[in-house]
């Protein structure tokens, strides 16, 4: 996963700095791709028409997530949070600003080039799950490693040591109907984490919960967190923000401020 702590320096090897004071960047090797930040997002503006009047769902949107940090985007329901989600993952594209992950512009990608990056970088997890339903829950973490290019049997290995780290393995011949929501969330994080992606995507993901299943899922971002996986989420629950390392404020397609 991806982590905040430089490793020593090889044959040919360049340090990338982020652009945030005192974080340390990436090394990678000569001549390969730069990572500064995990992700960087500069004056982002997206509005949607629609019959009544378009609506402007970011105004000059700007973040930057640093490599390790657990960042939770919080603001009232239609405030852009679930939009900048989008385009973060390349699902939509900005009118106006710039977005890089892992140091890649998605300006001027094309589709498979998008498609490519979410499977090298991204990981996304959903409010509803979004779990396929006809088939067993070790094939569902295993599928974004095959179509990654993954053999089947090295992607039901990744797929198992993920169940077992997120406390399901039990489950693993299961369906998906058969799981509490709790657990549904849990393989819809293993499935996620499946390519070791550089960013994980975060929408809402205790809004389908209760709160028993709720607080299971929030323990389950920390310690991911904790073992050095990027996280941004977005919630409009403050309780479910309070796990994150940094909180921004977002409000009127715009980021107000940001705190520990």
């Amino acid at each position: 996963m991806s982590g905040g702590t430089s490793t020593p320096a090889g044959p040919g090897d360049v340090t990338y700095r982020c652009p945030v004071e005192g974080v340390k960047g990436r090394r990678v090797p000569a001549g390969g791709q730069t990572a500064f930040c995990a992700l960087e997002v500069t004056g982002v503006r997206k509005t949607f028409e629609a019959e009544q009047a378009p609506i402007r769902a970011l105004r000059g949107a700007d973040l930057v997530v640093r490599d390790g940090e657990f960042v939770a985007i919080m603001g009232p329901s239609g405030c852009g949070k679930s939009t900048l989600l989008n385009l973060v993952a390349g699902l939509d594209v900005p009118d106006d600003g710039t977005i890089s992950v892992a140091g890649q512009p998605l300006a001027g990608m094309a589709e498979d080039d998008l498609a490519r990056m979410r499977r090298r970088h991204i990981g996304i997890v959903f409010q509803f799950f979004n779990l396929l339903e006809g088939m067993t829950v070790l094939e569902n973490v295993a599928l974004p490693a095959v179509i990654a290019g993954r053999s089947r049997r090295g992607a039901e290995s990744r797929g198992r040591d993920l169940l077992d780290l997120l406390v399901v393995a039990d489950k693993a011949a299961s369906m998906p109907p058969s799981l509490s929501g709790g657990q549904r969330q849990r393989l819809a994080i293993a499935r996620a984490l499946a390519n070791d992606p550089t960013l994980l995507l975060a929408d809402e993901p205790t809004g389908s919960l209760d709160s028993e299943g709720g607080q299971e899922i929030m323990e389950l971002l920390r310690r991911l967190h904790a073992g050095g996986q990027t996280i941004l989420m977005v919630t409009h629950n403050p309780q479910v923000a309070a796990v994150a390392s940094r909180l921004v404020s977002m409000r009127d397609g715009r980021m107000e401020g940001s705190g520990p």
